[in-house]
């Protein structure tokens, strides 16, 4: 998927006025019909199947906020075959670049990701009591780079219950090994499934607390996609499984470089060292060769979330020992209407236990973001099929930065942002 793009100087995206805010609209009858039969297709062939469990008195066509896994583009997908009711879909602004009232007609709700957005609220709220529709969220915001929960907002039980409407969680199986976002947009063959009940009733919303609601949510959100794989024998023969994995897993266990390691076909290989790890059909990570004398981790990794969680473990001793940094020559696009991803030059992005700094185009760009500004950084993979991409921004303008192909910095620093995030969030 491709977005439309214009190249304007910085000065004359920040002379743009901003988009219109709107009110979110009852999706089109016939567009939410469309995008079920174009589902049908894929979904037919990976054998989609639907478990419904408790809803809890929630009927079929009732509002309720859906809470659901956020994997793939195929999420969109699975929720048009779950959900049997008019719905409102929470969307990043990014999707109305170029088809503001398509996505509106669809039902889409604009969103900043990783940004402050009590305007969210209210349309969530407008959708849910004026509209009578249900609201599809992902509260992930993200897509999980390692097929593992990526990190929730505090602020979601608070949310949760000033609204006060059922919760129904859906909860996608084999998603991320259908269309695993490091792998460039390349579908695999394999069976989907999705798990649907009811989390929250109105009155449990009632008597539980903030904090209570969270602990429910995030035992939810506890899965993992590889191990699910591996335990229920699902093979992915693809010989290009292992391509752009080195995005995710950008650390070698056995000589400690970073950005050396080079993943192509079923392989994934340390450039420092030689060191070779083979993506088993099953999902595991195989060593190749003689096991080495001496290694900088704990282990050699079979799993793939064990290996990333190492290296975010290898992060935050970098930040607590003051040694991390990020410093990168980035291509720089900006969001500041609906009307186009603009691009506005070169810069150079930096990121450390203070926060982010973005300068750039000419000089005229100085832009910093400090770490307690979100709990995360909108990060991805091929975006929109222009690069590996790093965001951030405030209410005025979000600023889409792209280091050099083959840098694979974009994991490391969305976990650099978290882990510091949680530092400077306890320190205070």
């Amino acid at each position: 998927m491709k977005i439309k793009t214009q190249a304007l100087s910085y000065e004359e995206v920040r002379a743009l006025p901003h988009a219109r805010v709107r009110n979110p609209r009852t999706p089109s009858p016939a567009l939410r019909a469309l995008i079920r039969f174009l589902a049908s297709s894929e979904l037919k062939k990976a054998d989609f199947k639907v478990n419904t469990g408790d809803m809890k008195g929630v009927g079929e066509k009732q509002p309720a906020l859906y809470l659901m896994n956020h994997s793939c583009f195929t999420d969109l997908m699975i929720a048009s075959h779950v959900i049997k009711g008019p719905y409102n879909i929470v969307a990043t602004t990014d999707a109305f670049v170029g088809k503001e009232n398509l996505m509106r007609a669809i039902g889409c709700i604009p969103t900043q990701k990783f940004q402050p957005d009590i305007r969210l609220i209210k349309d969530i709220s407008y959708a849910l009591e004026t509209l009578g529709t249900s609201v599809l969220m992902y509260p992930e915001a993200g897509y999980s780079f390692d097929g593992t929960t990526t990190t929730l907002p505090d602020s979601l039980g608070k949310l949760v219950k000033v609204l006060g409407y059922p919760v129904v969680m859906i909860l996608s199986h084999g998603a991320f090994i259908h269309d695993p976002l490091y792998n460039g947009l390349r579908i695999r063959n394999c069976k989907i499934s999705a798990d649907k009940y009811t989390l929250f009733t109105p009155d449990e919303l009632k008597t539980l607390s903030a904090a209570q609601i969270n602990e429910r949510i995030r035992d939810a959100f506890s899965f993992d996609n590889l191990k699910e794989q591996f335990e229920k024998g699902t093979r992915i023969t693809e010989d290009f499984r292992a391509e752009g994995l080195s995005r995710v897993l950008y650390k070698c266990p056995v000589c400690g470089k970073e950005g050396r390691m080079l993943a192509s076909g079923i392989r994934i290989k340390c450039e420092e060292c030689g060191s070779t790890w083979e993506l088993t059909e099953l999902g595991k990570m195989e060593f190749k060769g003689e096991k080495p004398a001496k290694i900088l981790a704990p282990k050699l990794f079979d799993h793939i979330p064990d290996w990333f969680s190492w290296e975010r473990e290898c992060v935050r001793k970098e930040l607590e020992d003051g040694t991390y940094s990020l410093d990168v020559p980035v291509h720089i696009y900006m969001i500041v209407d609906n009307k186009a991803f603009y691009e506005v030059g070169d810069g150079r992005l930096t990121h450390s236990e203070e926060g982010f700094h973005l300068t750039g185009c000419g000089g005229k760009l100085d832009f910093t973001q400090k770490p307690l500004a979100s709990y995360s950084v909108n990060s991805d993979y091929f975006y929109y099929e222009i690069g590996d991409m790093i965001s951030i921004g405030d209410k005025d303008g979000l600023f889409y930065c792209f280091p050099p192909e083959g840098t694979d910095v974009v994991a490391k620093t969305r976990l650099a942002a978290e882990e510091v995030y949680k530092i400077k969030k306890n320190n205070k």
